[in-house]
């Protein structure tokens, strides 16, 4: 992480400066001149929320954090906020900035900070002329507040960490992240924030007969992996642990039923849903949230070689259904049955898959929310969505009506693996739900995912989406 959050021990004097207010009158508070203070006033007027004033030996900008509406989209009004500052100061080459509190919530406060962070990412790994013209200046942030701790700080920088953690795996490319990179990438972050890290190789994946994983890797040359993370505190709250399952797909071609070229160019990021689920619990293990949580994340990559599995094949799951192959591009379902099923084993309190599974989804609603379907698991739901409020990664119910399964009766197999022309999401999670026997919550975020445009703090590429919902929503647990 190349980005220093900490609590600055005095107030900002010859410093570059952010201060957090809510109104003018809050200008009475921070030492300025009669002329900054009119240029400020007039720059308010015109709807600016945050305004530069360039004092050329440093410079001051000033927020306006006043936002009517909910508490959650107060704190996104802040994130963002947070992400228009970060601009600025990189724009003016800012190493370190301290952002003084003048009127604003413990809360608000580490949403800005939250927003600046977030906003700070860069993905530069392969330029090799110009790097540092490419990167960010900000490097540190220096929060002077008396309602926040160093540990308040502390625990935003472990959520960054994660999220900067989940977009780096996303935006790298199969070439250097295969299913065994992916599953190595994992044990590293067992080892750093002291979570139990297993990876099943294919030898074990074979005796175990899970048939939609493997079915997918066939027309791979790298071997498929399946890993089980886990974190169980001695003081955990829960007697049975909540199941996070990850989409792992580290490149999806489709396999015999070929992408269109343009679909494959981000494809990297078929694997977003696993990276959200190794970088969420590495951020509840480092801040040791009392709560036992495991991650499960099947993994390989999906192409047309020679032995590529085909429409109309009949594939075994692991749990001894036959499912009947029509689309051999519905491949992360497969594999995702496989851990579903896998995941009875826990006698889970609640398990949570996470996939970049349907277009359909994202042609739904788009980059701005998540779809989320549940079956028993209302309570959970509900809750989950709270969360996805408050993070700003907000969840929109599609229904798993028994009417959608309909569409999967196979006239020679248990199940088919699509459904038909219509309603692609729900059919797909439908189809998921059968290898469940659980309350269980399936998040499609083929919409947030990966961004060829920014979103204010969600930078291009790898959005990290799902890591910051499911630590609050853990947390809240």
């Amino acid at each position: 992480m190349n980005l220093i959050i900490k609590k600055a021990l005095r107030k900002p004097t010859a410093a570059d400066a952010v201060y957090l207010i809510k109104s003018t009158g809050d200008l009475n508070n921070i030492k300025l001149t009669e002329q900054e203070r009119d240029y400020i006033k007039k720059k308010h007027r015109e709807k600016k929320n945050v305004i530069a004033v360039n004092r050329f030996k440093n410079i001051i900008l000033i927020v306006y954090g006043h936002h009517p509406g909910s508490r959650s989209s107060r704190y996104e009004h802040y994130r963002k906020c947070g992400d228009d500052a970060r601009e600025i100061l990189n724009n003016e080459k800012v190493e370190r900035a301290v952002v003084q509190v003048v009127n604003a919530s413990k809360r608000e406060t580490l949403a800005f900070t939250e927003g600046m962070a977030l906003g700070n990412y860069t993905f530069d790994r392969y330029f090799t002329k110009d790097k540092n013209k490419r990167t960010n200046t900000l490097v540190n942030i220096d929060v002077y507040s008396h309602d926040i701790s160093d540990d308040d700080l502390e625990n935003l920088q472990t959520l960054i960490q994660a999220v900067y953690k989940a977009r780096d795996l996303v935006n790298t490319p199969v070439a250097d992240l295969n299913a065994e990179g992916l599953a190595n990438e994992f044990v590293k972050m067992g080892k750093e924030a002291g979570f139990k890290v297993e990876v099943f190789n294919k030898k074990k994946i074979e005796s175990l007969k899970m048939g939609g994983l493997l079915a997918v890797n066939r027309g791979s040359v790298d071997p498929p992996t399946f890993t089980v993370m886990e974190w169980k505190p001695a003081n955990a709250k829960n007697e049975k642990p909540v199941v996070l399952v990850g989409k792992g797909v580290v490149y999806d071609t489709g396999g015999l039923s070929l992408k269109p070229s343009n679909y494959m160019d981000t494809m990297k990021s078929d694997m977003a849903g696993a990276a959200a689920v190794g970088a969420a619990i590495y951020a509840i293990a480092k801040q040791e949230l009392p709560v036992h949580v495991i991650g499960l994340v099947p993994a390989t990559d999906n192409r047309p070689d020679g032995n590529a599995y085909t429409p109309g094949d009949i594939i075994t799951m692991f749990d001894g259904t036959t499912v009947e192959v029509l689309n051999t591009d519905a491949e992360g379902r497969m594999i995702l049955a496989d851990a579903l099923a896998y995941a009875k084993k826990y006698d889970p309190e609640l398990v949570i898959d996470i996939a970049t599974l349907t277009g359909a989804a994202a042609r739904a609603i788009g980059p701005n929310a998540i779809v989320g379907m549940h079956s028993k698991a209302e309570p959970y739901f509900e809750l989950l969505q709270k969360s996805g409020k408050l993070t700003h990664e907000r969840i929109v119910e599609f229904p798993l009506w028994d009417e959608y399964k309909e569409q999967l009766k196979s006239e020679i197999a248990d199940l088919k693996n699509i459904g038909g022309a219509e309603a692609g999401a729900i059919t797909a999670g439908k189809f998921l739900e059968h290898f469940t026997a659980y309350p269980y919550v399936h998040l499609d975020i083929a919409g947030p995912s990966f961004l060829t445009k920014r979103m204010s703090y969600n930078t291009t590429g790898g959005t990290g989406v799902g890591v910051r919902l499911f630590f609050e929503f853990v947390k809240s647990l």
